[in-house]
């Protein structure tokens, strides 16, 4: 569910509005929100866990934007991720949002068509493409599927990704995320920047024309081969459920619970970082 048809590694992640834990807050509903045992429940029927779950492997791209390499935080490196980025503590972290933000309307809505034949197919390959942890051969046989594609479904997964949120929210999301995992790194002594926030806004925004470039190339690509056993009709089912208005809520509380998360963690992680002697074993 929302992460399927783009990259995995920051650069290359798709969704939310910037300031997302203000829009989580924002997006709070008057109606009751679901239970918790309603919600984990959600989360499994829709695909949401899984999405969830596959966050700690973004995080092999953090020593590299600091200019480092994982090496240089000893071979435990995977361990750490793994103890920051714990499947249960991120459930847990988006099931206390939803428990104040998901209506039980939104939720059977969503959970409704997500339990239907085609919604279960859908998140069948859509799970299996949150867990591939090889970029480039998922950009090599992605690009393959794409350019085989006919027009006509290049049209509908191009829908499918406008559904899910297009490219400018993506960069905005993005750029939160890379913005508070660098001061928490700056701040924690892991790195030594002379940069005040604005200021490492504006420089990284100078990017964003070419990561725009790249958000809609790999997001065509990961699309045409996620969802390569699935037909044309019932993409064009899908998309058209994507579209609605009620669905449109949904993702765009699960898009900005989902980056909001992957911003509080990669903070955690810096952290972390800076408890590790570099080129030591933990």
């Amino acid at each position: 569910m929302g992460r399927i048809i783009v990259g995995r590694s920051l650069g290359q992640a798709a969704g939310a509005a910037m300031a997302l834990c203000g829009l989580v807050l924002a997006l709070a509903l008057p109606a009751a929100a679901a239970d918790r045992g309603k919600l984990k429940a959600f989360l499994d029927i829709t695909g949401f866990d899984v999405a969830l779950e596959s966050m700690g492997l973004s995080a092999a791209d953090a020593p590299a934007m600091l200019g480092m390499d994982a090496g240089d935080f000893g071979g435990q490196w995977r361990d750490v991720v793994d103890e920051v980025f714990a499947a249960e503590r991120v459930k847990g972290l988006a099931l206390d949002v939803l428990e104040n933000t998901l209506s039980d309307e939104l939720l059977g809505h969503a959970a409704g068509f997500y339990a239907s034949d085609l919604g279960q197919r859908l998140v069948e390959v859509e799970n299996v493409a949150h867990m591939r942890d090889d970029t480039a051969v998922i950009e090599a046989d992605g690009a393959v599927a794409w350019e085989v594609a006919s027009r006509e479904r290049q049209a509908i997964l191009n829908r499918l990704m406008q559904a899910v949120g297009g490219t400018e929210s993506s960069i905005r999301a993005i750029r939160e995320v890379q913005v508070r995992f660098l001061m928490a790194a700056s701040a924690a002594g892991v790195v030594e920047y002379d940069l005040d926030e604005a200021t490492l806004r504006a420089i990284l925004a100078e990017g964003d024309a070419e990561l725009d470039a790249d958000l809609v190339q790999m997001g065509q690509h990961t699309a045409a081969l996620t969802y390569a056993v699935i037909s044309d009709a019932d993409l064009e089912t899908y998309a058209g459920a994507l579209e609605a208005a009620e669905m449109q809520q949904v993702y765009e509380l699960m898009n900005a619970i989902q980056f909001e998360i992957m911003a509080n963690r990669f903070e955690a992680l810096a952290l972390r970082m800076a408890m590790i002697e570099p080129g030591q074993p933990l």
